[in-house]
């Protein structure tokens, strides 16, 4: 993806991290919208994050963070509506007003009641001060919780996708959030059926693939 001279200054340049899932539900977006961009690695194990040169684009000192230009997004559901605003085709969010709030409530599940008890710097906190046996049980319990709350939300109105047959917003915070709790911490995904059913059909989505961790230049060899 690394470019120089005018090409480079015309794209995008995106922060990101293979395993981060915020990182991970934007390289979903680019790729639906058939964007090209930089991808820039930010090592959060090795505390990248923390460069004072990274804290000047973002002084949250997490990823992802978008650059635009002159416009710099460092949040990402701020930068999937951004980027849906700014090339609206395909939609991410579907005509009907219901399915709509819908879209915006599982994502809300996933960007609030899920992936921050899962953050990297939460768990370690949680084994530092008490042991690694409940950090692994705090994290299971936030996704149980926030899946069963999914499945429940989403088990009348989803078609192939999250809500019908096209690829919406809700998606693009489900594949990630799923992706992870298999392969990171062995969620049993026999309780969700509907979830299951979602994220089988996002495996016959290019832009899904193509945003897959496994498939980012920083991506450790073992994982490809």
């Amino acid at each position: 993806m690394a470019n120089s001279g005018e090409e480079r200054k015309e794209k995008m340049k995106l922060y990101s991290y293979w395993r981060s899932s915020c990182a991970h539900r934007v390289r979903i977006a680019l790729s639906l919208k058939g964007l090209e961009y930089d991808y820039i690695p930010v090592n959060l194990l090795k505390g990248e994050q923390s460069d004072p040169d990274f804290k000047k684009i973002n002084p949250m000192g997490t990823v992802p963070a978008l650059v635009d230009g002159d416009v710099v997004i460092s949040d990402s559901l701020a930068i999937i509506m951004y980027l849906d605003e700014k090339y609206p085709e395909p939609p991410l969010l579907p005509p009907q007003l219901h399915k709509r709030a819908v879209n915006f409530q599982a994502a809300s599940i996933v960007l609030s009641g899920i992936q921050p008890h899962q953050n990297l710097g939460v768990i370690r906190f949680i084994e530092e001060k008490i042991n690694s046996e409940e950090k692994t049980a705090w994290v299971i319990n936030a996704i149980t919780k926030g899946f069963t709350a999914l499945e429940k939300l989403l088990v009348s109105c989803s078609g192939k996708h999250a809500t019908g047959d096209e690829v919406y917003l809700a998606d693009l915070f489900l594949a990630p959030q799923i992706y992870g709790a298999i392969n990171r911490f062995q969620i049993n995904m026999e309780p969700y059926p509907t979830l299951t059913k979602c994220y089988e059909s996002y495996k016959d989505v290019p832009a899904f693939q193509n945003a897959a961790p496994e498939k980012q230049p920083d991506a450790p060899a073992s994982t490809s």
